[in-house]
């Protein structure tokens, strides 16, 4: 797929397929995240992939109980790993390490696209719910969640403002 092709079918999906993600495309997802850019090339995040029925059923409980969570056949959490941002002192910790994180997980999201898979950016969460879940160390805190499967609907465009953009007199 064309790269504006890509952005332009990134749609938030909510239902998901029971439909397993074959390993070869889970592994395009996740060299995807990986090929990020980061802050000094540090590479300041984590990601824990979520298989486990189980564990997805507790991740969906801990995000507000969003249960399409659950259905998806993978759910990618992605985590701000403090330790390694220390380099950048208090703004690698506070912000490098974040802005890290959130990056490989839109990259995941995109190559998710293209993989003619489905995804929905998840930041409603009790974070140290799911630290526990997934038994991260005290240094790396959750940011986002991508439930990724094959869509189980059909999406709705949303409108997308135009007044973002702003000259440097504004």
């Amino acid at each position: 797929m064309e790269f504006f092709d890509v952005l332009k079918n990134r749609h938030s999906i909510r239902s998901f397929k029971q439909k397993e993600i074959e390993e070869d495309k889970l592994k395009k997802i996740i060299e995807a995240a990986i090929s990020a850019p980061s802050a000094g090339n540090l590479q300041s995040y984590d990601i824990v992939v979520v298989k486990n029925p189980f564990n997805k059923e507790r991740i969906a409980q801990a995000s507000l109980n969003q249960d399409f969570i659950a259905e998806a056949p993978v759910v990618l959490i992605f985590l701000a790993n403090k330790k390694r941002a220390s380099k950048y002192g208090k703004r690698g910790k506070e912000l490098y390490c974040v802005q890290d994180a959130t990056i490989a997980a839109a990259y995941s999201q995109l190559a998710a696209v293209d993989l003619g898979l489905s995804s929905v950016w998840i930041g409603a969460f009790d974070e140290e719910k799911i630290r526990k879940i997934i038994k991260a160390p005290d240094y790396a805190i959750p940011v986002a969640i991508l439930p990724i499967g094959y869509p189980a609907e059909e999406p709705y465009k949303t409108q997308r403002r135009k007044d973002v953009i702003h000259d440097e007199k504004w």
